[in-house]
């Protein structure tokens, strides 16, 4: 894939890449995504990012110590954190000239032929405006991403259904190691995943992140996107940067080729 080509991206950002190990926001790490993403904008690729981290932000907001189990009390926090959450986008990536736009639905939307219509037609006429969309799952009303971790699989399932390029899913890891790297210092990592074999999906569930879905929910997403023939990569986002590399052929993370590639 070439940089200078333009390209429908979906970028996700998971939890673990916008708050620190404390809870509170991590602002330096979110203003480099946002100032990386604003320049892909600006070299004309098509960008849509799904963004996880509203319970998480409404957690710092409100000062509580740990992260509540009750299910309403998690759709609460995600209630107060949205707000938060798309203040801070607007306002980074306003410094930019970049014009942000909310979309916050549940699965129910993407299974109704009509609604999913009605949803692709908002998308497309948002990147024809020249916006990035930032697409949530509604966690005030769903708690399939609350439980599951499914902003992993919503992604995917945007990425096909935008007919896109190519998703990439931000982590805290490098990509998918043949063992967990947090207990085995010699593990080594995934270059390419040419199939999703029941292996891959084992190791997937040794490898996880501090967000709520860990790798199982990654691959299954990459599933739904290969097969879709969408390319996946997985990477660290701590690296943002890096992304310019993935755009450019450079091996960054762990690559999971779609359908046509193999």
């Amino acid at each position: 894939m070439e940089n200078n080509a333009k390209k429908r991206l979906v970028i996700k950002v998971g939890t673990s890449t916008l708050t620190h190990k404390t809870g509170k926001v991590n602002i330096a790490g979110m203003a480099k995504l946002v100032s990386v993403l604003a320049d892909l904008h600006n070299m004309g690729h098509e960008v849509i990012l799904v963004s996880s981290g509203a319970v998480g932000i409404g957690k710092g907001r409100l000062g509580l110590s740990e992260k509540p189990s009750r299910t309403k009390c998690l759709q609460a926090l995600a209630a107060i954190g949205q707000g938060e959450l798309m203040f801070m986008y607007d306002k980074l990536f306003g410094e930019y000239g970049v014009v942000v736009s909310q979309l916050l639905f549940t699965f129910d939307v993407i299974e109704n032929e009509e609604s999913r219509g009605h949803l692709l037609d908002t998308l497309n006429q948002l990147l024809s405006y020249g916006s990035i969309p930032i697409v949530n799952e509604n966690d005030s009303v769903s708690v399939e991403e609350l439980l599951n971790g499914d902003n992993d699989c919503l992604s995917a399932t945007v990425a096909a259904l935008t007919n896109a390029d190519m998703l990439i899913m931000l982590t805290d890891t490098d990509g998918l190691y043949d063992s967990n790297p947090r207990e085995n210092k010699n593990a080594k990592l995934i270059e390419t995943v040419e199939k999703i074999t029941p292996e891959i999906e084992n190791l997937a569930g040794g490898a996880g992140s501090r967000g709520t879905g860990g790798f199982e929910t990654k691959i299954k997403a990459a599933k739904i996107a290969t097969q879709a023939g969408v390319p996946v990569v997985i990477a660290n986002g701590a690296k943002p940067t890096k992304i310019y590399k993935i755009l450019d052929g450079v091996q960054v993370g762990t690559r999971f080729l779609a359908m046509q590639e193999k």
